[in-house]
């Protein structure tokens, strides 16, 4: 199975081709240029330096977010204008999970594994997974959700997970900008391009129809939000 991932959940983000779980390739983003000025250029020129083509896809994935409301909806309507194009289904994944794959590669089962992305607002989207069985050379580990997707002060989710019990790794833009907060002995990782994670986590989601897919903003976007409080000062 081919599958094209695409990442617009940073300013970067990243695009993988892989086949059977093999990463043909992975690149991350020109974080110079907008997502709108770079795409679909990225994917076609990913695929073009694996000798394939849009319709030799079998699976497209994306990130569906948390992230930057302007990048979601633009990676997102890319995805669903090829799979549309070319009758495929989508693999609608979440950041935060990939993050998490991240951090899990090489723990054995039992751990714990976190995720954090900086929120802004010095805020993180967080979530917090166990490792059901680590990952085999070309898939996925099988993580168990210990705490869904949240948003909220580091401090503040570092308190709530003591509770559940602090992650061994943690993963994340927002755990290396929050880093000083995070308890010993939690490793941090710096968050790695997703795209082959997310890839690699595609054949085992649930795959919808390219209109099915839906973006997960975690929190309502700041678009909303500053419209609102506009109106309240008038």
């Amino acid at each position: 199975m081919r599958v094209l991932a695409l990442d617009t959940t940073t300013r970067a983000g990243s695009v993988a081709v892989l086949e059977d779980g093999r990463v043909l390739i992975e690149r991350a983003g020109d974080s110079s240029r907008t997502q709108t000025e770079r795409l679909p250029g990225e994917l076609v020129e990913a695929l073009a330096a694996v000798s394939l083509g849009t319709r030799d896809i079998d699976l497209f994935a994306v990130a569906t977010g948390p992230g930057s409301f302007t990048g979601l909806r633009t990676g997102i309507a890319t995805i669903q204008g090829l799979a549309l194009v070319h009758r495929r289904p989508v693999a609608a994944l979440s950041a935060l999970r990939a993050l998490a794959e991240a951090a899990a590669a090489g723990q054995p089962a039992g751990t714990r594994v976190g995720a954090w992305m900086d929120g802004h607002r010095r805020e993180v989207f967080s979530a917090l997974y166990t490792v059901i069985e680590p990952a085999g050379p070309l898939g996925a580990a099988v993580l168990a959700e210990v705490e869904a997707h949240r948003v909220g002060p580091p401090a503040e989710t570092v308190t709530r997970w003591s509770s559940l019990g602090q992650p061994a790794v943690l993963c994340g833009d927002g755990a290396t900008l929050y880093a000083a907060l995070v308890p010993e002995p939690v490793r941090v990782l710096a968050a790695p391009p997703l795209a082959a994670f997310l890839g690699r986590l595609a054949p085992v989601d649930a795959p919808v129809p390219p209109a099915g897919v839906r973006p997960l903003y975690v929190r309502r976007p700041d678009v909303e939000l500053t419209r609102e409080a506009a109106r309240a000062r008038a």
